[in-house]
């Protein structure tokens, strides 16, 4: 039996859809709570009970959520028991894709996309699982590749030694660990030179591009400006689709249209094109797999209910933010767009406030929604929403319940981009009511 402690987290659900797949006795424990993640877990059959030290039994391999510390009763249990192997999610993790050729994305924001993307590219050419941070895993008994997404909070990326990775940006973020940009910066060049064959970094990224990358793999840049070595070029987008050419040290190594729409989605392309490419294979076999990525959850999600237009995504930093609402104006041209904002961490807040507050300007009208999960408060910084409120004009703070709902339903019709890594979906459910 492999038990999962805290198996509704997006890549503990993932690692347990997988071990499923693979034909492993699985369970775990969690909040008797609804949360997104767990649709795949029930579709599957895998039990799902109560926290309870007394679910951990003998002889159990047991998986610790990162979220999890060691004074929590089931861990506490697990480690206390000289019958049970305890492994934390990542470390678990890196076992398991040793037996695979591995293709890991790593990077501040774009990961799950990207990690979608390349999933579906590759298993267009071979067997390929796949462990994704919107808790979707998958995987066949005879997967060649398995690609996953590689978290760098508290370095557990480190865990990784991929065949190839893709590092998509590296702006600094969680500053509840990482102390400073050097320290942040340090960690992806800990994890690059802990990739194998093939490495690709985004080089239109001053963060990245400012890496000091020692790797015996080879490593290659990618980007739309001049310099990187694969180079998207003829670039034309509209609000449907993209077209674009790619060069590969000013070779023209093939044409792509994607029916994605936004720079990041091209950036993001571009990067698993490159990937593809170094992996050998052609043009013709990565453009229609890559074509068929239909998004992944929580990642500008896309629901058009009553006249208007729900966005739901995971954005919780500023560059993300920013991305969100831009995506959103080349996607709905003329449309209003109202953004609807529920922060993570009093201290990405704080450290961030200013950039936070330039990017939910590029909306029509901003909304806040106050911190409410457990891990939100950090020693040493006592703030609430207002303190990003306050330097938003006419930005307004707004209650998660049908008093909230009816101050955004009043404002219809409009495009709703809800932001947040939290559960703000449930707030969009309510106004769609009203519409």
């Amino acid at each position: 039996m492999i038990f999962f402690i805290g198996i509704k987290g997006t890549g503990m659900a993932a690692l347990a859809c997988i071990l499923h797949d693979l034909n492993k006795e699985v369970a775990g424990s969690d909040l008797d709570k609804h949360f997104f993640t767990e649709d795949p877990l029930v579709e599957r059959g895998i039990p799902i009970v109560p926290f309870d030290p007394a679910n951990i039994r003998d002889g159990m391999t047991v998986i610790i959520g990162n979220a999890f510390k060691e004074d929590f009763p089931e861990v506490q249990a697990a480690r206390r028991n000289p019958t049970v192997t305890c492994y934390r999610y990542h470390e678990y993790l890196g076992e398991l894709m040793k037996h695979y050729v591995s293709l890991c994305v790593a990077g501040s924001h774009g990961k799950t996309t990207t990690t979608g993307m390349l999933a579906a590219m590759m298993e267009h050419v071979a067997p390929t699982g796949h462990l994704i941070g919107d808790g979707s895993g998958e995987i066949h008994p005879d997967s060649r590749y398995l690609a996953v997404e590689a978290c760098e909070y508290r370095r557990h990326f480190l865990a990784y030694h991929p065949d190839y990775a893709i590092i998509t940006n590296a702006d600094l973020d969680h500053v509840d660990y990482f102390h400073s940009e050097q320290d942040y910066a340090r960690a992806y060049e800990e994890f690059a030179a802990q990739v194998k064959k093939g490495l690709v970094l985004f080089g239109d990224d001053p963060k990245v591009r400012a890496l000091k990358i020692r790797t015996d793999a080879a490593s290659y840049y990618y980007g739309v400006q001049e310099g990187n070595d694969f180079q998207a070029v003829n670039i034309v987008e509209t609000s449907h689709d993209m077209d674009f050419d790619v060069l590969f040290q000013g070779r023209n190594v093939g044409h792509f249209h994607l029916p994605f729409v936004g720079r990041h989605l091209l950036w993001n392309s571009l990067g698993v094109i490159a990937l593809g490419l170094l992996e050998g294979l052609s043009a013709s076999q990565i453009e229609p797999g890559l074509a068929s990525f239909r998004g992944t959850k929580r990642r500008f999600s896309v629901e058009e209910h009553g006249g208007n237009i729900y966005v739901d995504d995971y954005a919780h930093h500023p560059t993300e933010i920013a991305i969100t609402i831009d995506a959103a104006r080349k996607r709905f041209p003329g449309r209003r767009l109202i953004a609807i904002f529920k922060p993570h961490r009093v201290s990405r807040v704080y450290y961030f406030a200013e950039d936070f507050a330039r990017a939910l300007q590029k909306a029509d009208d901003v909304f806040l929604c106050d911190f409410t999960s457990i891990d939100d408060k950090e020693d040493g910084i006592d703030i609430d929403i207002r303190y990003l409120q306050q330097r938003i004009p006419g930005s307004r703070i707004l209650s998660e319940d049908e008093q909230g709902a009816a101050e955004l339903a009043a404002l219809q019709p409009a495009v709703y981009l809800f932001m947040s890594s939290k559960d703000i979906y449930g707030l969009s459910d309510l106004v769609k009511q009203r519409s």
